[in-house]
């Protein structure tokens, strides 16, 4: 565990990975404290008003139990199990169930449409599901399916026996988790059990030495993607620090406060754009010790905003589901730096690779040295895949970036820099600018294929309740981009949307307004 005592330097410096040859999450997140504090409180579920706390020796029961019922149908050692569930403590059982067998777990997300789910559930080779009483359609048409189960725990009557947790090592599979799609078809990237491991550094740092007395973490974000998963939930569980679980029908500001005032938070991961709502309905949140945010940068008018409505400086994360959480910034290290990531995270080596795969101070691809514990094991069933990531001993993100001093800057992804005149634009610096002005609620950059300029910059906006989308409005936005921008880089088009493309961890989804742009043509 991270101290406050060192400085960013020391931490780096000093830092070791020290993986046991004996590793299993369940371990990690439930046995040991179960073993050694029963009562402490590792859940906070507000789902229903008033907080109701599971201990971690009631979670270790939920986990017995459920894990002794997978045995029951069938489960055994590397099977994949899929968890169709919101935020709830018997989700949290649910994936520790898994990983006391040896199972695999898959978290898959409610909001997937019927062919989403199948072609996740297909691919990974699931036969059983632990899903909540709601279920889904998806889920419905692939129980048509010979042999394919699910498992409701709210409906289940469990034993009460203790199940003795497998032994497993920090290669061993113990989770596999599908990419959002932003850049292709979904991949399953497999993980083993020391990815928890490599998450802790970068979360401790993210929340400014997470685990101080009173901490008690929340995310919006679902738990069926990375950043809800092992950015907030298993981490919190791991450290000892309360977790607050919500069921959301739908996130807005007030819903928010609800949940942060009865679970007594302390601690948020926003993702990007809950970020951008509660911005434009003016909310103000006190009481936080600490705001983490990744997924996209912030830039600096949302840095602004974020230390007004909450007091304390959002500090920014990166990472991916490949290989997560390997830079932060950290307000009680060093000042953040707007349109950088931060720094990385202690244990992590991160590179940028130039167009010849060589080390390089400018532009090029942001790379994670092998090593790192939070970086996956394989795509699943994806050999060709999986070392088409790699360059040597680099595991190539996607991302363009540059360093800035010993910040990491983000231009974007590869294929979301923009070529105009010469020039290569990210459309980051662009969004933020227009970010800026009163009547933008939210906006997508992209480029424009163009025969003079190879591409043009094209923005598409959003606008705030009482704007409304004009001519006139889209020069005003531009003579406001060419103020604070570098000329070359100003929205030379703007177009008007009622809403953007998004995937469901809240990502601007570029390539398809790029689609959009080249289909104006």
């Amino acid at each position: 565990m991270l101290t406050a005592a060192d400085s960013y330097g020391a931490l780096i410096r000093d830092f070791q990975w020290e993986i046991p040859a004996a590793l299993n999450m369940a371990v990690q997140v439930c046995d040991d404290w179960a073993a050694r504090a029963p009562d402490r409180v590792a859940i906070r579920d507000v789902s229903n008003g008033a907080a109701e706390h599971i201990s971690y020796g009631r979670l270790r029961q939920m986990a017995d139990g459920l894990a002794h019922a997978l045995v029951a149908r069938g489960v055994s050692r590397g099977d994949r199990v899929g968890i169709l569930r919101t935020q709830s403590a018997w989700t949290a059982a649910a994936h520790i169930a898994c990983w006391k067998i040896g199972a695999i777990s898959i978290p898959l997300f409610k909001l997937f449409g019927v062919e989403a789910l199948i072609t996740r559930l297909e691919d990974a080779g699931v036969a059983l599901v632990i899903a909540d009483e709601e279920g889904t359609e998806g889920l419905s048409e692939w129980l048509k399916g010979a042999g394919r189960q699910q498992l409701v725990p709210e409906a289940e009557t469990f034993s009460t026996e203790p199940f003795q947790t497998v032994d497993t090592g920090p290669e061993d599979p113990a989770v596999l988790i599908y990419t959002s799609g932003t850049t292709g078809a979904p991949k399953g990237a497999l993980h083993g059990h020391r990815v928890l491991m490599g998450h802790l550094p970068g979360v401790e740092m993210s929340h400014d030495f997470l685990g101080q007395e009173g901490d008690c973490l929340w995310t919006p974000a679902d738990w069926a993607w990375i950043g809800g998963l092992f950015d907030v939930l298993m981490p919190g569980l791991a450290l000892g620090v309360p977790v607050a679980a919500a069921r959301m029908a739908k996130f807005t500001p007030d819903e928010c406060q609800r949940i942060i005032a009865e679970g007594g938070v302390r601690n948020i991961f926003f993702p990007p754009t809950a970020l951008r709502m509660l911005k434009a309905e003016g909310a103000v949140i006190a009481g936080l010790r600490t705001v983490a945010s990744g997924g996209e940068p912030l830039g600096a008018e949302m840095l602004d905003w974020g230390r007004a409505a909450f007091g304390v400086a959002i500090n920014e994360f990166y990472g991916q589901t490949e290989c997560n959480m390997v830079a932060s910034s950290a307000s009680s290290l060093f000042e953040a730096r707007p349109g950088c990531i931060g720094k990385p995270a202690p244990g992590f080596k991160i590179g940028v690779l130039d167009g010849q795969g060589q080390l390089t101070t400018g532009e090029g691809d942001v790379a994670i040295k092998r090593g790192a514990a939070s970086m996956m094991l394989e795509y699943w069933n994806r050999p060709e895949e999986t070392a088409a990531k790699f360059h040597g001993d680099w595991l190539i993100t996607g991302d363009r970036g540059i360093w800035d001093g010993d910040f990491l800057r983000f231009v974007g992804r590869e294929d979301d820099v923009i070529t105009s005149a010469g020039y290569r634009i990210g459309p980051s610096e662009i969004e933020d600018g227009l970010l800026k002005h009163p009547a933008v609620a939210t906006v997508g950059v992209v480029g424009k294929p163009d025969d003079l300029r190879t591409e043009i910059v094209k923005a598409y906006v959003v606008v705030k309740p009482g704007y409304e989308a004009s001519e006139t409005l889209a020069r005003e936005l531009q003579d406001f981009a060419k103020a604070r921008i570098a000329k070359h880089a100003y929205p030379r088009e703007i177009g008007f949307l009622d809403e953007l493309p998004m995937t469901v961890t809240g990502k601007v989804i570029r390539k398809a307004l790029k689609a959009r742009a080249a289909g104006e043509l």
